[in-house]
């Protein structure tokens, strides 16, 4: 089997390529892609080879967890039957690079119970469960509170203030520094220099600044809380005295898991979770650098999506 992927060759060079793809086993379905999402975050660290070392990181690489498709192959152990439109969060499976995370290809194999169904009418929107999902598991986390601040209006601070409020929380504060970024949003939405208030019991980051938390310490509550949602490729410090006479307390949230991203289509399915308006550009696989360029470095661009179905 052959399948066109995108390929970093190496941090900085990427393109369109054919890459020879194993068999698929028993336990494995195949699926024809349909939109893949490019990550802000995990992906740009990866492009620019900035992303910390863990098990399995090495290039050539196919990277991508964000992919929509059809199921072609059944897999003999059972699963999405075919023609069930999936979300796909990670392949694997070339021969000729790593799959990290391996799910920007025209074509997919990856085990059965990976993939997730989704209704028949989402579309390209299935590409934004992964951050939905990641949104859910920080405003999830046991003891934590709503937040009533939320910092950053990318992807993920719009859908942890539209989560938060889908699930009956008062609506946050919202801030972003660049005024094309203020809105699209029914909660307020303002520059974090603007805002007077030092009162914030919950403050959730979805910036990944490492340089937030004096900032963010500065405008707590005493006996406030930090939950860091976003990915931080560098360490992050923050000055104690601020932060003693606070009592602050920080939250780490981690992967989202299973349970996050179906407790987002429930919320989808019910009306309670628009996730329109979030998906702003996309591009052709074959214009991928172009994509890329844009998508870590434009600042109107919120998400970008590759349209892989000129490609089946």
């Amino acid at each position: 089997m052959k399948t066109d992927a995108i390929v970093f060759r190496k941090p900085g060079d990427l393109g369109a390529e054919t890459l020879t793809l194993d068999a698929p086993g028993p336990c494995d379905v195949v699926v024809e892609t349909l939109w893949s999402g490019i990550s802000s975050g995990t992906e740009r660290l990866l492009h620019d080879g900035t992303m910390p070392p863990f098990p399995g990181l090495g290039y050539p690489l196919v990277p991508g967890y964000e992919s929509v498709g059809r199921v072609t192959r059944e897999a003999a152990e059972g699963g999405p039957e075919r023609g069930t439109l999936v979300f796909v969060p990670g392949a694997r499976g070339y021969r000729d690079a790593r799959g990290l995370f391996g799910a920007t290809a025209a074509t997919l194999v990856t085990d059965a119970d990976k993939v997730v169904p989704l209704p028949g009418t989402m579309g390209e929107s299935g590409t934004l469960l992964a951050l939905a999902a990641t949104a859910h598991h920080a405003l999830a986390l046991e003891g934590t509170r709503a937040p009533d601040l939320v910092i950053g209006h990318g992807v993920l601070g719009r859908l942890v203030a539209r989560i938060s409020t889908a699930l009956g929380n008062p609506a946050p504060t919202v801030w972003e520094a660049a005024a094309n970024r203020r809105d699209g949003g029914t909660y307020p939405v303002v520059d974090g220099a603007d805002d007077p208030r030092r009162d914030y019991t919950a403050i959730l980051d979805a910036s990944g600044d490492p340089a937030v938390l004096d900032t963010a310490i500065a405008r707590l509550a005493k006996g406030g809380e930090i939950v860091l949602a976003g990915f931080y490729s560098q360490p992050l410090s923050f000055a104690f005295p601020p932060a003693f006479m606070r009592e602050a307390r920080f939250r780490v949230a981690a992967e989202f898991t299973r349970p996050d991203i179906d407790a987002v289509l429930a919320l989808v399915a019910a009306g309670r979770l628009d996730l329109s308006g979030l998906v702003t550009h996309r591009a052709a696989p074959g214009r991928a650098r172009g994509a890329y360029r844009t998508a870590f470095g434009d600042s109107d661009c919120l998400k970008m999506i590759l349209d892989w179905r000129a490609c089946a």
